[in-house]
This record gives C-alpha cells, structure tokens and sequence, in this order.
C-alpha cells in the first residue's frame, strides 16, 4: 500500500509482511523500491504468500488508509526478481 501526506515522500508498507516498508521520493521510484524492500526482507524472512486483494482491502487498517487517498500497486512475485 501506497500513501503520501503533503511534503513527505511516498510511503510503502506491505499489509502481508508487517515491518517491511519502503519509501521513494518520485512515483516512478515506488515500484522498484518495494521490490528492493521486498529483496532485503527476502534474505533473511520468507516471504508469505500474498493475500488476495479482497482480503487485504477487507484490513480495517487498509480501509481507512484506502478512504484517505492511499493507494494499492502491483508488485512483481518473487520469480520475477
């Protein structure tokens, strides 16, 4: 999930992995630095099967954030890297 408050960067959480998080500065940067987060927790965590994205949207955490104008974004699977 995707949020930015004025003036700050935009910051990447993963509802799925809690205390991984990400930040980029530009929109195009989100992507590839939750990729590089995703990479850094990888080595030394497993990473979980994804949620599908009813439940993850279903997270009263991620209600609220979704409400005030977070967003979600695709990330590539881990094959992918």
């Amino acid at each position: 999930m995707v949020d930015k408050d004025p003036g700050s960067a935009f910051g990447i959480r993963f509802p799925d992995i809690p205390g991984c998080f990400s930040a980029a500065d530009a929109a195009e940067d989100i992507v590839p630095n939750a990729v590089e987060a995703l990479q850094l927790w990888a080595e030394d965590m497993p990473i979980p099967e994804p949620s599908s994205h009813e439940a993850i949207v279903a997270l009263p955490d991620v209600s609220n954030a979704l409400a005030e104008g977070a967003f979600l974004v695709s990330v590539p699977s881990k094959s992918m890297w």
